[in-house]
């Protein structure tokens, strides 16, 4: 539907995430009437920091680490590293292997080849020539994957890495011994088989955005990313109504188009029959991914690893060896609970302590478990830190948690207990989220899909809401204006 039949310039966007905001931001510049719908009582979707046990301790309820604040081409065109107050460790992420030996990403590559010793000299083949074009990275990988094509060159020098540590043959793996174990940790983020080329694929991004970039810690929780996004979208006139559950088209007032940052399954349920019959045919065959399970806690004191240097990460992932994280993620795939799941633990009060006025210390942690798992993954995760810093729960003064079902209910596009609406699979991860040329039209020139369902996937960046909202532009109100690239920055 074109602005002159329909005369009206308004576009509705439900769901005010990182996504939703960066799309309605997007439109709001381009002098298009935006309405933003968040069924929750504030802006933030995977991005909120809460007091959850106790006044003046704040903790990251979903994201906590943030690599697109400073990677992200649409995040940095909005100058948001000069409006916040950032942390970047000198070490990105860690991985305990065996007792107390780890393994480090330091923001520093040199640094990080030299820790590796001899297996250091892979790690430098692989991202040296990544890191040198770290800016060119993160516009590739931030946009759609189908477009790859038009840079061959880097689009080879990104895959072919990722080709080779995918391989059978451990003899050909571009990444060996403590190297390989380094990148099982980041390739991990993929909530998904490590056997899959998406893991490999996963890991290069999310470690070269380390070296590139830093993993940075926002100084004061995550939620005030979403702060300075409502304060930019609000300044171009975009209207944001909370608490309001939009269950179907017809609650809406007439609009040129609908914007959704949900889930598919939120899509298929709003839309409704709006949603051409093959696209709904193509989306129900979505697969959605492994279920997190969510523990914050409040400890008396830094957490006593046997490496006391795990401390200065962003990151700490857990579980062991590369085959011990592949073992953990193939039972998650299987249905089954790991003996030692995949956890991710971050302890922002090393780096941030102003989240705790009463001089305590805050931990934020999830696990890898089967989709829909509906027990209580406290006992999971506490023992996985035990495992590897022993007394650590002699130092618990308070914790809650969320299970796969309770992280669905307090956001519905974690469908599932699935924080990435949609499993990366390697399919899902290149064909995001269905087989399509422009992965966020929704079959229609009134229908459009902008949230981490759709290319270029998960992590607060805002990339996907941006490329929604130019694919908008350019076919609903026919700005050829509209090129549907990531902003220079």
């Amino acid at each position: 539907m074109s602005s002159s039949r329909a005369g009206r310039g308004v576009v509705d966007v439900v769901g005010a995430g990182p996504n939703g905001l960066a799309a309605a931001i997007v439109l709001g510049r381009a002098g298009v009437r935006v309405r933003l719908w968040e069924s929750a009582e504030t802006p933030g979707g995977g991005s909120r920091s809460r007091e959850l046990l106790e006044p003046g301790t704040w903790h990251d309820v979903c994201a906590a680490v943030l690599p697109g604040v400073l990677s992200s081409p649409f995040l940095r065109s909005l100058g948001l590293s000069d409006r916040l107050d950032l942390v970047v460790p000198e070490v990105a992420y860690a991985q305990p292997v065996a007792g107390d030996r780890s393994v480090y990403a330091c923001t520093d590559l040199a640094a990080t080849v030299e820790g590796l010793g001899r297996d250091g000299r892979g790690w430098q083949r692989v991202f040296g020539p990544l890191v040198d074009r770290a800016e060119d990275v993160a516009r590739l990988v931030g946009g759609n994957p189908l477009a790859a094509a038009t840079r061959p060159g880097l689009a080879l020098r990104y895959g072919l890495p990722a080709l080779r540590q995918w391989s059978p043959l451990p003899a050909l793996r571009a990444l060996t011994g403590g190297a390989a174990d380094l990148f099982s940790g980041v390739a991990a983020h993929v909530h998904h088989r490590l056997d899959a080329l998406s893991a490999p694929l996963t890991g290069l991004a999310l470690a070269t955005q380390a070296h590139g970039f830093g993993w940075p810690v926002v100084v004061g929780g995550s939620q005030r990313v979403v702060d300075v996004l409502v304060e930019e979208a609000r300044s171009v006139g975009v209207e944001i109504t909370c608490g309001a559950r939009i269950t179907s088209l017809d609650q809406l007032p007439p609009r040129d188009a609908v914007l959704f940052a949900t889930s598919v399954p939120e899509l298929l349920r709003i839309g409704g029959t709006a949603v051409p019959g093959p696209y709904r045919a193509l989306a129900r065959r979505v697969r959605r991914g492994a279920a997190v399970g969510k523990v914050d806690l409040i400890v008396s004191e830094p957490v006593p690893w046997r490496d006391p240097g795990l401390r200065r990460a962003s990151t700490i992932h857990l579980g062991g060896s590369a085959a011990d994280l592949a073992r953990a993620e193939r039972d998650v795939a299987r249905g089954r609970v790991p003996e030692h799941p995949v956890v991710l633990v971050s302890a922002p009060t090393d780096h941030d302590p102003s989240r705790s006025a009463s001089g305590h210390h805050v931990l934020w942690a999830y696990a890898h478990l089967p989709s829909g798992w509906a027990g209580d993954p406290t006992a999971l995760v506490l023992a996985e830190i035990e495992r590897w810093a022993p007394g650590f729960t002699d130092t618990v003064v308070a914790s809650t948690a969320r299970s796969a079902p309770a992280m669905e209910r307090e956001n519905p596009a974690y469908d599932g207990g699935d924080i990435y609406s949609g499993a990366l699979t390697s399919q899902q991860a290149l064909l995001r989220p269905v087989p399509a040329l422009n992965p966020w039209r929704v079959g229609r020139s009134d229908l459009y899909l902008g949230s981490a369902a759709a290319a270029p996937g998960p992590g607060v960046h805002g990339m996907n809401g941006y490329h929604a909202a130019r694919t908008l532009l350019r076919h609903t109100y026919g700005r050829r204006d509209a090129v549907v690239e990531a902003p220079s920055t």
